[in-house]
This record gives structure tokens, sequence and C-alpha cells, in this order.
């Protein structure tokens, strides 16, 4: 969606430089793209301003849409995609008090359909991107992440202490509750069943004594990492000596059961998939990275001396960010 009215302008240079629109002429052939009081500004002169001001990045713009629409075509579940985030941006202009038709024709476009296009192109861009990052990635790397990361589906119970409200002294009241939980678990003083109806938070699942099934890190991520090593590495039929922390309070866990791991081939997608989820969200640019070398694997190549030095000039700076 970037430089959405000089990539219009562009393309429009070199329709006129092709003979494809009708315009004057001098007497040396060349087309007159406006005039003034006698000076005329003709389509190569215009040309050679833009290219040299922002002429490789149109001409990468160019290279990309074609590059995205070569390796996805606009499937169903594109369209979806995209129709969804026109809402939700439209959604969300209108909340502001702002004028979404208005700032679309500001920003170039005709129409939302033109802007829908936009967005299917960018999401197709990601897209490639991703891919070629999962297609790259190294067998190291791959079994890496298996050794440390793939396990074995848990099934936990827990209790959740939250506190009553955002104080150190709700708090520190949360954290003495669960405590006094764990307490007479070991004393017997209570059951875990019992111990579920009366302490616990978690409304969801106090009828089922707190019952968390067949659940992966990434399941129970908005608990944090304490409250997956902890059900890791509890034996069956434990529960945890102290409270573990998360965002939402003070659990007991109690370990149930623990699948087998999965094979490295029936691993290998979701390997693939949380690798580069992780290595998009470390470094921002990275799609940025990831287009110079797709670009490279189509065989880019520039035959104009001054967009090639200001595409080097790009893949420079590009590389250059952390």
């Amino acid at each position: 969606m970037k430089k959405k009215l000089l990539t219009i302008v562009l393309s429009g240079i070199i329709l006129l430089t092709s003979g494809c629109v009708k315009t004057a002429k001098l007497q040396d052939g060349r087309d007159i793209v406006a005039t003034i009081d006698g000076y005329n500004i003709t389509a190569e002169d215009l040309y050679e301003e833009l290219k040299d001001a922002s002429g490789a990045s149109v001409l990468v713009n160019l290279i990309d849409e074609f590059i995205a629409n070569k390796e996805y075509e606009t499937t169903e579940e594109i369209e979806t995609y995209a129709n969804n985030q026109l809402i939700s941006i439209k959604a969300q202009y209108e909340a502001y008090g702002y004028d979404f038709t208005s700032d679309l024709v500001n920003a170039g476009y005709s129409s939302e359909e033109e802007f829908k296009e936009d967005i299917i192109l960018d999401y197709k861009k990601t897209l490639v991107a991703e891919d070629y990052y999962k297609d790259n990635l190294s067998d190291d790397e791959i079994n890496k992440y298996y050794e440390d990361e793939i396990y074995g589906e848990l099934t936990v119970k827990h209790i959740l202490i939250t506190p009553s409200e955002d104080t150190d002294e709700a708090e520190e009241e949360a954290l003495n509750k669960a405590e006094e939980v764990i307490t007479k678990l070991n004393n017997e003083e209570i059951t875990w069943a019992d111990a579920v109806n009366e302490y616990s938070s978690d409304d969801a699942n106090k009828e089922n004594e707190g019952l968390l099934s067949s659940f992966t890190k990434q399941d129970v991520s908005d608990y944090g990492d304490d409250f997956f090593n902890t059900s890791l590495e509890l034996a069956n039929d434990d529960y945890s000596a102290t409270p573990v922390k998360s965002p939402y309070g003070y659990h007991v866990i109690l370990k149930v059961d623990q699948k087998e791991k999965p094979s490295l081939e029936d691993s290998l997608d979701t390997i693939k998939e949380n690798l580069c989820e992780e290595a998009f969200a470390d470094d921002t640019s990275l799609s940025d990275k990831l287009w110079i070398k797709i670009r490279e694997k189509y065989n880019l190549k520039i035959e104009d001396t001054i967009l090639n030095e200001n595409y080097t000039t790009i893949k420079e700076n590009t590389n250059s960010e952390e």
C-alpha cells in the first residue's frame, strides 16, 4: 500500500514511453507530459526525476507484486481475510471519527475494492516471505527446536487464586492463600476436589477439578513459561510444592498425565511455524531482508545503472537494520 500514488504515476509514464497512450510529441519524437509558457516537460524528463527520487522503491514494488501473484492465487480464503481486514480498518477509522472514504481518495485509491486489492497483495507478500523462511531453515535449527521445545501433550489440574484487586496487599493475600492450599493438601486436611471448589477462581473448570487436558506450550502461553515448565517437570499425580505465578494470579498445579513425545516428522510443520513466528516477532525488518533473497531467487537483474545503484543502497540499508 506504500507509495501508491507514485506507483500509479510511474506506471503511467511507462505507458507513455511505450506508446500505449496518445500524447503530444516533440519533433524528435519525445512525448510531452505538460507545457507551461512554452516550456515542455517530457515523459523522459519526468521519468528521470522520479527514477532518481523513488524509482527503485517503485520498481521493487512492481517486482514484488509480480512474484507474490505468481506464487499465490487469490483464493476464497485470501478474499475472506482481505474482507475482514477491510471491515476492521474501516471500523477503526470510523471509531476515531475519520472519513474513511475521503482518506482512501487522498491516498490515491478510487474505491474500497482497489484498497482491498492492496491488502490482498500485502498478505500474499507476507505468505511468500514466511514460506521462504521455512523452506530455508537448517536441519540444525529444526533438530534443536525439536529437542528443546517439543514435548508430549500435558494434562494437569490446577487451582487458581486470583488477587481481588491490583494492589500489593491483594497480591500478597493471593500468594498466602495459595500457600495455605498447598499446606492443607500436604497435611491431608482437604482433598483436591474440595480445594478446587473452595479456593479456585477458575470457575470454568471447577466442575472437573480444574482440569486442563492435552495442551502444548503454545496452548497455555497466556499463563507464562513457569506454568508450562512446572507442569512438565512434575511427576504424574504430584502437585507443585510452591505456588506458580502467572498473569492471572497464583496456581497450584497437579500433574495428571503426559503423552509420548511426537516424532520429528509429525512435528515438522509445527516446528517450522513456531520458528517462523518467533523470528518475525524478534526482527520487524525480517520480511524486507527475506524479499531481497526472494528477488535473487527469481534472478532479478536491474539494467538501468541509476536504479541498480539505488536498489543496492536499499539492500544495504535493509540488511543493516537490527
